[in-house]
């Protein structure tokens, strides 16, 4: 009888012991609470790195840069919680390496090692303007254009300074578009002045060289056809961009801009906005949206219009590449000690 006993308490007592094991592995289990992201730095100023992560102390953390290892050195410091701290950033060093690349945060305990997500860190830059606005000529009533076109990471933000002011952009009259046109309609005599552009972004403000815009005199009641300065130009984006479809008409009376697709099909209303007085922007591009968009300036009243085509393609993108914006899944080895018990 007692040795019936004891055969039944062996596998009771395992089962008991298996299950605390299993308990203390899943407590063992590193985990991230906080992964490195994806920044654009400034060059020549700090910049931290956070990386957080729960598990049985004592927990080490070190951090690889493009796959190597980093060093602790006066450029490089790694705190208790598992931040990193890079004192200078710098894109390219007197000794020819970066601090640009790919980083992550490698956590390890007694029981196993764990890798965060690759976070991609570049430096903030700007380039010159590779378009300049030009000086225009316009007659009162008429339309004036400004452009200009410059290159940076992030992304410059455009604005417009008109005599060294800014541009008042609460008049309605004045159209700043997201690609960095300047448009102005039903110009006066006081719009006349010297324009500028100017970039900024976190690398720094570039202005560039001043346009003059002179405004003449016009016999406003004199018929004028309808005439498209500028007309839409084939673009080519990704889905979720953002389409801005540029339409300038001038003429006497002014014109009626309005839109179509050359295939019949509607261009439909979410995600439509019309700027100013007939540019088209559709926001968050899908495959849908790909056709051929016809602007057309129409005299009021008749049938008389002017025509201006582009081509919008929308791609996908590919699948094979994925969006670095997904988090990437941490991998974890656990390494497990064997008891036996007699």
């Amino acid at each position: 009888m007692a040795s019936t006993r004891r055969r039944r308490l062996v596998p009771c007592f395992l089962g008991i012991l298996l299950n605390a094991l299993i308990g203390v592995i899943c407590e063992a289990e590193l985990s991230f609470t906080l992964e490195p992201s994806d920044i654009i730095a400034v060059q020549e100023q700090p910049l931290m790195l956070h990386c957080q992560v729960n598990g049985i102390p004592p927990i080490t953390t070190q951090w690889r840069h493009n796959g190597m290892l980093l060093t602790q050195d006066q450029h490089h410091t790694t705190f208790i919680n598992g931040s990193l701290l890079i004192g200078h950033f710098q894109k390219t060093k007197s000794d020819g390496s970066s601090d640009e690349g790919d980083y992550e945060c490698v956590a390890q305990n007694s029981f196993g090692l764990v890798v965060s997500r690759k976070a991609r860190i570049q430096a903030a830059t700007m380039a010159d303007f590779h378009v300049q606005p030009e000086s225009v000529h316009a007659e009162e009533s008429g339309v004036a254009r400004f452009q200009c076109q410059i290159h940076g990471l992030p992304e410059p933000v455009i604005s417009w300074e008109k005599d060294s002011r800014p541009v008042d952009t609460k008049d309605e009259r004045y159209t700043l578009l997201p690609t960095g046109v300047l448009q102005i309609t039903g110009v006066r005599d006081e719009d006349s002045g010297k324009f500028c552009c100017v970039a900024h972004n976190s690398a720094g403000v570039k202005h560039s060289t001043e346009a003059l815009l002179t405004v003449s005199g016009s016999q406003s009641s004199v018929y004028k056809e309808p005439m498209i300065l500028v007309g839409p130009e084939n673009l080519t984006l990704t889905v979720h961009q953002t389409a801005i479809l540029e339409c300038v008409a001038t003429g006497y009376p002014r014109p009626i801009v309005s839109w179509s697709r050359l295939d019949g099909r509607p261009i439909g209303v979410e995600g439509i906005q019309v700027l100013g007085t007939g540019n088209l922007m559709i926001s968050d591009v899908g495959v849908q949206h790909s056709g051929v968009y016809v602007c057309a300036a129409n005299k009021p009243g008749t049938r008389v219009r002017r025509t201006a085509q582009g081509r919008l393609v929308v791609q996908v993108r590919d699948k094979h590449q994925p969006s670095r914006n997904k988090e990437e899944k941490p991998w974890m080895l656990i390494t497990c000690q064997c008891v036996w018990f007699l």
